[in-house]
């Protein structure tokens, strides 16, 4: 199964695509689409619905697993942060990705077993996990890669729960 992690973000979004079978993880891509600050808000917008489009043109992931907004304190920013996260979703729902959604509570705790674990053990268990030669940067794409690992397990649990198992 190939799994697209997401990050939402309107500067940076982060995604990691990462192969799972028979229990492993291969990352396949990983990486941001950034944009400026300086440039309007509709642009912005485009920009991150494209650069998603595109990745998902080029490697048709199974399926897509999201980040769900929590609430900050700055308003602004999770406005412009939920205004990208639906042109994220428009650009997989125009693929007919299925869209799976976790908590950042539960990507922590499907990766390092505590669900209140810090950005920096994120970061190590990814490069353990993948077999990465550094941590993934931004911190965003980490995060994305722990997003699709968070599926992963889910989807296993899932299954096996499906079987009786």
């Amino acid at each position: 199964m190939l799994i697209l992690g997401i990050d939402p973000g309107i500067a940076i979004v982060g995604y990691g695509l990462v192969r799972y079978e028979n229990n492993r993880f291969t990352p396949v891509d990983y990486g941001a689409i950034e944009t400026k600050s300086t440039t309007p808000t509709v642009d912005r917008l485009i920009q991150v619905h494209e650069g998603l489009y595109e990745l998902v043109e080029k490697y048709h992931p199974d399926v897509a697993a999201i980040e769900e907004l929590f609430f900050q304190h700055n308003q602004t920013t999770i406005i412009n942060v939920a205004q990208a996260r639906g042109a994220l979703l428009m650009a997989l729902a125009r693929h007919r990705i299925p869209i799976f959604e976790y908590t950042p509570m539960q990507v922590k705790q499907a990766v390092t077993g505590y669900g209140r674990a810090e950005k920096a053990q994120i970061q190590t268990m990814m490069r353990m996990l993948l077999g990465l030669p550094a941590v993934p940067k931004p911190d965003d794409v980490a995060d994305a890669l722990a997003i699709a690992i968070c599926h992963a397990h889910s989807h296993k649990n899932i299954q096996s729960f499906r079987k009786g198992i």
